[in-house]
């Protein structure tokens, strides 16, 4: 895990400054502050003879020790592969204030570490184990958010699952304003929703979409209710016809992924 962090830190070093327009166009810049977040997808190892049994265990251990005390981490989270085309994948999330915060972060965690395990032999031990529940292979994104949310918190020991639309602007189009807010905020299936488009990493035309909700079934019911609060928005067929044609000028295609967490590893 210090390995993959340290990758991601040394590589923003590459990182390069990207604007859009459509959505960001309906951006309140003036009264929303935007946080970053970073997300690394790493691999649950394929070993054989790797031990899983004390997995969540040792993932704790790190998460009191180091992730609960940097004040510069405002939010993690790691989510598993539910519904998605690689069943190993673990996606490691982190939320920081700003920019600066991401790499003046990796200096706190560097002394949290020293202080939590002092013993080298003990630590080098500790980071071995850490790192043989996944595979060397791993890629890192940052994000930036925008002001289209719907804030949830839950107290809840269950896990939740995460609906991820990971969007490709388009050339341009509107409405996603008015669609989130008649739409996205008043459907009581979408517990939490959050939006944040692409900062730096593979593919500079993300634009990402989550909504947080309680069950896997809920995600059938959401799509329903969706369509109930459309109609009673846009009750003229022919007005409805125009504003989607529009508003599906916004994207140009889109990738869908199922995710859970692990809310005991949720900050």
């Amino acid at each position: 895990m210090k390995t993959i962090k340290k990758l991601l830190l040394a590589m923003l070093m590459l990182a390069f400054m990207f604007t859009t327009k459509t959505i960001a166009q309906e951006e309140k810049k003036e009264e929303y502050k935007p946080v970053y977040i970073t997300v690394t997808t790493a691999h649950r190892s394929s070993e054989s003879d790797v031990d899983f049994s004390d997995w969540l265990k040792t993932e704790q251990e790190y998460f009191d020790k180091v992730t609960m005390k940097n004040d510069l981490i405002i939010g993690s989270g790691f989510y598993f592969h539910y519904f998605t085309p690689d069943d190993s994948e673990v996606k490691l999330v982190s939320v920081y204030k700003t920019w600066e915060d991401i790499d003046k972060s990796d200096d706190i965690t560097s002394k949290l570490v020293d202080e939590a395990w002092p013993d080298e032999d003990k630590r080098k031990a500790f980071f071995e184990k850490q790192s043989s529940y996944y595979s060397p292979m791993h890629s890192d994104e940052i994000y930036i958010t925008m002001p289209f949310q719907k804030d949830y918190t839950s107290e809840s020991k269950e896990p939740m699952i995460f609906y991820v639309k990971v969007n490709q602007l388009g050339e341009g189009g509107k409405g996603f304003k008015e669609y989130f807010e008649n739409v996205t905020q008043k459907n009581s299936y979408i517990k939490g929703y959050y939006t944040h488009r692409h900062r730096w990493g593979a593919n500079s035309r993300d634009a990402v979409e989550v909504f947080a909700l309680e069950n896997f079934s809920d995600i059938e019911k959401m799509f329903d209710e969706n369509s109930k609060l459309t109609k009673q928005h846009w009750p003229d067929e022919e007005k409805r016809k125009e504003f989607f044609k529009d508003y599906s000028k916004i994207f140009s295609g889109h990738g869908d992924y199922i995710l859970t967490n692990v809310p005991e590893l949720a900050k």
